[in-house]
């Protein structure tokens, strides 16, 4: 396994990290193809005897069952000073406006209930999961720099923005002395690489860390076309990003599974190996115990330059899909995609 700072901060991370939304009760949460928990302990016990020591998870992946599941095999598995926890909070709910609760407040609530469903007294990064039109920035940056000061975050990250909202929102803390972000989760894989108009352009300028989710596209970068799975059958979610330019996307699929064939690797080796050819430390989820030894064996290719060229030749623009589609003042007020499973605090 080969290792990397997160950023400019002093966190040693394996390349890859362990998406952990496959883990959690399947009847309690926004999907139904995640794992239970004798299953998601045997691939976390797996990633790390591979030497993958950065995991991520999200208070509303199954209701907080996913965190409780990785924390569970974490302290079982591994010494907490040994690993890196990343887990996210969504935007405050409406009865949360209603009802008064300041963005402060509601960092406390979400964090203070993550660490409990982990069992732990910090965590390494914790992530702004989606930009919240309906809660001042103000407020969210001044609580996620309450929780570092108290010592129950390290550092923060932020998912699902535009690059004029991470910038804005550093900005504000380098202004008010508050912990700044230093890292981002967007949606970036083959064949999904808008981020690279300028998200990517401004996080290598200043040093921001780059953990991209649907590394693998729900799976789309790993199989051969006509393969399928239980989360390509019933993830309806990641049918809504992918299956409109299915067809476009197919010409970079069969690239994928061409240079696996050549190096004789997974295709799922090939894709991750391009983004770490971006620089990038993706998060690839897995359900399967080869999913993750794909994912740790990807560390150790590197592809030539022509390789890189190769895989990208084919792309053409996406429109925005998921949850940056509804990343405008003008939904903030509708249901988000997760909304489902927002827990309650």
């Amino acid at each position: 396994m080969q290792y990397t700072k997160l950023g400019k901060t002093d966190l040693n991370v394996s390349r890859v990290c362990l998406g952990c939304m496959g883990f959690g009760d399947p009847a309690h949460g926004q999907h139904t193809w995640t794992l239970e928990e004798e299953a998601s302990r045997g691939i976390i016990r797996r990633a790390l005897e591979l030497g993958v020591n950065f995991f991520d998870t999200a208070i509303v992946y199954q209701n907080g069952t996913s965190e409780q599941y990785l924390g569970r095999a974490l302290k079982d598995f591994a010494r907490r000073e040994d690993v890196v926890v990343a887990t996210k909070f969504p935007v405050r709910t409406q009865a949360e406006i209603d009802g008064g609760i300041s963005g402060q407040e509601h960092v406390r609530r979400m964090l203070d209930q993550s660490l409990q469903n982990l069992g732990m007294d910090y965590v390494d990064l914790y992530i702004y999961h989606m930009w919240d039109y309906l809660t001042p920035l103000e407020e969210i940056m001044e609580g996620l720099n309450n929780a570092v000061k108290a010592g129950k975050v390290r550092f923060i990250g932020i998912s699902n923005c535009f690059a004029w909202q991470l910038c804005k929102a550093n900005e504000l803390a380098r202004r008010e002395g508050f912990a700044p972000f230093v890292s981002v989760q967007g949606h970036y894989n083959l064949i999904f690489r808008e981020e690279e108009r300028e998200m990517i352009p401004y996080c290598r300028k200043e040093g921001i860390a780059l953990t991209p989710y649907s590394a693998l596209a729900g799976g789309r970068l790993s199989k051969l076309p006509g393969e399928t799975s239980k989360r390509l059958e019933a993830d309806t979610y990641a049918k809504g990003k992918y299956d409109a330019t299915a067809a476009q996307d197919a010409r970079i699929i069969e690239r994928v599974a061409e240079l696996a064939r050549v190096h004789g690797v997974a295709m799922t080796e090939i894709a991750l190996a391009w983004l770490m050819s971006k620089g990038a430390i993706p998060v690839a989820g897995a359900t399967k115990l080869s999913h993750v030894e794909g994912a740790a064996h990807a560390t150790a290719l590197t592809l030539t330059e022509e390789e890189v060229a190769y895989l990208e030749a084919c792309y053409m623009p996406h429109p925005l899909v998921g949850v940056m589609a509804q990343n405008t003042q003008e939904t903030a007020d509708r249901p988000k995609v997760w909304s489902q499973s927002t827990p309650k605090a």
